[in-house]
């Protein structure tokens, strides 16, 4: 796993480990009981501060994702995948087909960023979800 942190997000680098591990989590990259790379060596490949690395792990170890075992490293306790989103499902392989078709059309990868994100909040921020052309409403607990 090798984590890549953009200075220009204007999000902090802990928090690009937090996400980019749970990404590698849902996809599959990353199962229970493999080890995540020292705080030492995400310093060396990622130019963040250790106490960087750190403290994503932390946050990571505190939502019950992984967890340190001394003098051993950190290691993925459970993972968030299922068997739909990992990069061999039909719904990644129609992903990379549309994004193929948006990349012919002239879009730039900050263009389709923002249709994807925009999607999500209007697919799933609403609390309704499409199913087939009608729409039903998700609880929310409250």
């Amino acid at each position: 796993m090798e984590y890549r942190i953009d200075r220009r997000s204007g999000v902090p680098a802990f928090q690009q480990i937090v996400q980019q591990t749970k990404q590698a989590l849902r996809l599959g990259v990353l199962v229970p009981g493999d080890r995540l790379p020292t705080a030492k060596d995400v310093a060396e490949t990622s130019a963040v501060n250790p106490n960087t690395t750190l403290k994503a792990y932390r946050e990571l170890e505190r939502e019950g994702l992984v967890e340190p075992r001394p003098g051993q490293g950190t290691f993925v306790r459970r993972t968030l995948g299922r068997v739909e989103t990992g990069t061999d499902s039909p719904l990644y392989e129609e992903l990379v087909a549309w994004m193929s078709k948006a990349a012919e059309a002239g879009l730039e990868q900050e263009d389709v960023a923002a249709l994807v994100a925009s999607a999500l909040e209007k697919q799933f921020a609403t609390g309704t979800t499409a199913v087939m052309g009608a729409t039903t409403t998700r609880s929310t607990g409250e």
